[in-house]
């Protein structure tokens, strides 16, 4: 298991139930970035690879 697979888990089994909008999801985001400006570029990263078409591919 990675380092970061431990929030992931935590997110699960915390949250794994809840329904969220991808508006939700951008708003929190954001208030992360906020709070933490030196994951700007991680963050930026990680919403661009969500924002993907299924059919785009990913080895680009």
């Amino acid at each position: 298991m990675y380092f970061t697979d431990r929030g992931i888990e935590e997110l699960e089994q915390r949250r794994g139930e809840e329904e969220v909008t991808l508006a939700w999801l951008a708003d929190r985001l954001r208030a992360f970035v906020d709070l933490n400006p030196d994951f700007e570029t991680p963050i930026e990263r990680l919403a661009t690879f969500l924002a993907r078409d299924d059919e785009d591919d990913l080895d680009d």
